[in-house]
């Protein structure tokens, strides 16, 4: 059975970034993707075209920005441009992951605030609202004069922590910056929370951590996060707590941005299973046994139909 709101037909249409999660946010709506089409020219150019008549529909279209990260946020202009032209009644730019959201200051000198600078860019292609999950810094919001809905990963992650009843459960940020985050995460489970000291001295996408702040031992440890590249945090803060007498030490973040190498460190690491949702495709599953996915589709097709529906989205975070 097809999902119907009053104001008329809603669309959601896949990039190339994301196919598999758009079409469990499509079912999940109980709909079809409306069919389209991504080709690459021999120099590089990249066409978009939607095959179906999008006119007066509210469309969503879904693509994340991970890596290629360049190419995938053009596709997204591009998309976002065709369906404005196409005379879609709205269009939202459902981004699962946006990894410019990591520049989001000017904290040296003569560098350029890049999550701005997209945000521009998204606008100007034509977005009437976006969509995002976990953004890295949540004020980046405030760099839209369009709407911008902030969906949140810990609630799927935690429900997934739960269910496998980890006994003597501790929740530990790795470093300060994310403490607000994992209390949140924390107060889903019913659960204490210890704090990480970590130091980044460069942009080589590596930190040491020097501390842990909260008592661990004797426990079981979830280190959350908003996003892994490396892995070099989650290991190092994994090897300081087993250090600090945590029996198992396990890691939940929201986007798995990683590295052909991540994958090979993890496997090495005290980490026994890293939790992470399919904002990022594809995520090196066969290569990593303690690599464990949970579905955020389900938050988006929420979202997408509480956006449809003009309901408050807010209210699906409800804590």
């Amino acid at each position: 059975m097809s999902f119907q709101a009053p104001q008329g037909d809603l669309s959601v249409l896949a990039g190339s970034a994301n196919p598999q999660l758009a079409d469990a946010i499509a079912r999940e709506l109980g709909l079809t993707l409306t069919p389209t089409e991504t080709h690459t020219f021999s120099d590089g150019n990249v066409m978009v075209r939607v095959l179906e008549n999008v006119r007066g529909r509210d469309c969503y279209i879904i693509q994340g920005v991970h890596h290629p990260v360049n190419e995938n946020f053009m596709e997204l202009l591009f998309w976002i441009d065709a369906l404005k032209r196409a005379s879609a009644q709205s269009v939202t730019a459902v981004i699962p992951y946006f990894s410019y959201a990591k520049g989001d200051k000017k904290d040296e000198p003569r560098v350029s605030i890049r999550a701005r600078v997209c945000a521009d860019a998204i606008q100007e292609a034509g977005a009437d609202r976006c969509l995002m999950m976990d953004l890295h810094s949540p004020q980046i919001q405030g760099f839209f004069q369009i709407p911008v809905d902030h969906l949140y990963g810990r609630y799927v992650l935690a429900a997934h922590i739960r269910s496998l009843e980890i006994p003597d459960l501790v929740i530990c940020s790795p470093d300060v910056g994310f403490a607000k985050g994992a209390s949140a995460f924390a107060k889903l489970l019913g659960v204490p929370v210890v704090i990480g000291n970590k130091e980044r001295t460069d942009h080589t996408e590596s930190a040491e951590v020097l501390e842990v702040i909260g008592e661990v031992k004797d426990r079981n440890v979830v280190i959350v996060d908003d996003f892994t590249i490396s892995g070099g945090t989650l290991i190092s803060m994994a090897e300081l707590l087993i250090a600090r007498g945590a029996k198992e030490v396990y890691a939940a973040v929201s986007h798995a941005a990683m590295t052909p190498s991540t994958g090979g460190k993890l496997e090495k690491s005290p980490i026994k299973k890293l939790f992470t949702s399919d904002t990022i495709e594809p995520l090196p599953v066969d290569s990593c046994s303690k690599l464990e996915v949970v579905s955020v589709a389900p938050v988006f097709a929420a979202a997408i139909r509480s956006i449809h529906e003009r309901t408050s989205v807010s209210m699906l975070f409800d804590e």
